[in-house]
């Protein structure tokens, strides 16, 4: 029976064993949006975040004689969107209202409405 191989080999190799590995790895990804509220950043991380599973090939290491057959990537779990902070008018600036100068209050209140416009 023949085995087929993505290595390349010759006569050169007359005599050398052809080896499988498998190597599992955890990889876990976080990443972060701006969103209006939790079902906002939720839909965002769902059509925007993840794992772009085709590049997968990309993160792998070839050479030397070593050839990738096969990268693949299973979900496990996701934990929930976790609020941590809403955007507002920078309080140590007098003009942020006019200057559009803000940050991210890590203390603010996730529900509460924070006026967008300015003068107001």
């Amino acid at each position: 029976m023949t085995v087929k191989t993505e290595c390349s080999y010759s006569a050169a190799d007359l005599g050398k064993n052809l080896y499988k590995k498998r190597t599992y790895y955890t990889v876990m990804v976080e990443q972060e949006v701006i969103a209006k509220d939790q079902d906002e950043a939720d839909t965002l991380f769902l059509d925007n975040g993840g794992i772009r599973y085709g590049d997968l090939s990309d993160l792998v290491q070839s050479g030397g004689g070593v050839e990738t057959t096969i990268v693949d990537a299973d979900f496990d779990r996701s934990d929930s969107a976790e609020y941590l902070g809403k955007v507002v008018y920078d309080e140590d600036n007098e003009f942020a209202k006019a200057d559009g100068d803000v940050v991210i209050d890590a203390y603010a209140s996730e529900t509460e409405t924070i006026k967008t416009t300015i003068g107001g």
